[in-house]
């Protein structure tokens, strides 16, 4: 079976690594993948992608999806996919999770050994990839890419935040190594007691998400003229998002600027509630590829409230689509973002903040244009080349801390 060759987010850099010394073997294990539509999914994609391109043999594994979702077979013919079963995401429905596989890893690696294995998620198939690692001392590294424990408040789950929290530091410490998307998210982490903690950044494709794919048919589709201003949120519309706040901003700036116009792009469980507060805004559904680029780049202001993303890839997209952005100062915002200058920040969790900001932006086009512009520029340095040159960097120095464990004989490299 094949992988997917999808392109896609950031450039938040840190540590001196060591440059790889020769193509590896390299599995690599996540429970979301495209088609799936999310941050991890693509951004792993990506990072796969760009493994495969520097002649890596990357054998990666996940969960079977849907079969109306399932494309494994088309893409990058020197991937070897093995999928796994999987279930239903609570609260995810069209997402997957593995289901315990040690077992099965065990004897996958055992005739076919990895280099090294990371592993992009937490879940009851990432849990399984850690002990089969770890029962063939194979070199083990991982992501920190979604902040499970800050979801209890929103779904009610806030008992869970500590054992949850406990969960992610075991697993993660039980590891070589852990990427982390921002030097705040690692700053956080050491306080919890995370060890082997490394910022490796995500990139943006430039080239997809670029102004040029601006449409004045699709702004008018939306009811906004060439001069009207179309303010727009991307992503699930979920509790987490804290939409209540974008609409609280809209409002302010509607009052200002009757013509203006608030698109939503994406779908969940929040559609219907939005739709009742919010009657004359657009829905757009979810949207992907060019597609997707071309409804970022219809948008004037992209405000993004969520105080739960650890990274939060539409920031980029949005900047890299020549879209001034509002959001709080926290993940790729607070990393990337200079106040006044390349977009507007509030304060984490204040919301009048968040609001006025919004209004300035609003008021002002001369310095909204010239924030697009220059978050546009920031963007075009956030090359995928470069993280994945960086995340190759940390297999490799992981592989170099074991290698003193294991006899040569046993890490054996691709070829």
């Amino acid at each position: 079976m094949r992988a997917m060759n999808t392109p896609d987010a950031d450039d938040i850099l840190v540590d001196d690594l060591p440059a790889p010394r020769h193509s590896r073997r390299l599995a690599v294990v996540t429970e979301t993948y495209p088609p799936e539509v999310n941050g991890v999914a693509m951004s792993m994609a990506r990072v796969v992608d760009g493994l495969n391109r520097r002649n890596h043999d990357v054998q990666l594994i996940r969960p079977r999806q849907p079969a109306r979702m399932d494309t494994a077979g088309s893409g990058v013919p020197a991937i070897d996919e093995v999928l796994t079963k999987g279930l239903p995401v609570p609260l995810y429905p069209n997402l997957r999770m593995g289901v315990p596989s040690k077992r099965a890893l065990v004897k996958l690696w055992s005739l076919k050994r990895p280099d090294v294995v990371h592993i992009a998620t937490e879940g009851p198939l990432g849990w399984s990839a850690l002990q089969a690692a770890q029962h063939l001392s194979l070199p083990v590294t991982s992501d920190y890419r979604t902040n499970f424990h800050a979801y209890g408040k929103h779904y009610r789950l806030g008992l869970f935040a500590k054992p949850i929290m406990g969960y992610l530091r075991k697993f993660h410490n039980r590891c070589d190594a852990t990427m982390v998307p921002t030097e705040a998210m690692r700053a956080l982490l050491t306080e919890r007691g995370f060890e082997r903690l490394t910022v490796v950044g995500r990139g943006v494709d430039t080239q997809r998400f670029d102004p040029a794919r601006r449409s004045d048919a699709m702004r008018a589709s939306w009811g906004a003229g060439p001069d009207d201003l179309v303010l727009g949120y991307v992503g699930r519309l979920a509790p987490e998002k804290n939409l209540g706040v974008v609409l609280a901003a809209y409002d302010a700036v509607k009052a200002l600027q009757p013509r203006a116009r608030l698109v939503f792009i994406g779908d969940g469980p929040m559609r219907a509630e939005l739709a009742a507060r919010a009657p004359d805004a657009v829905f757009a559904g979810s949207r992907s590829g060019d597609d997707l680029a071309a409804h970022y780049a219809g948008l004037d202001l992209f405000l993004f409230a969520s105080l739960t993303e650890t990274f939060g890839n539409v920031t980029t997209e949005a900047m890299a689509s020549g879209c001034a952005v509002v959001a709080f100062e926290s993940a790729a915002a607070g990393e990337l973002i200079r106040s006044g200058v390349n977009g507007w920040l509030a304060g984490p969790g204040r919301e009048a903040d968040f609001v006025a900001a919004t209004r300035v932006a609003a008021l002002d086009a001369d310095a909204r244009r010239a924030a697009a512009d220059a978050a546009r520029a920031t963007a075009r340095r956030l090359d995928w080349a470069d993280i994945t040159a960086r995340f190759e960097g940390v297999l490799e120095a992981a592989i170099a801390r074991t290698e003193p464990r294991v006899s040569l004989g046993r890490l054996q490299p691709a070829g």
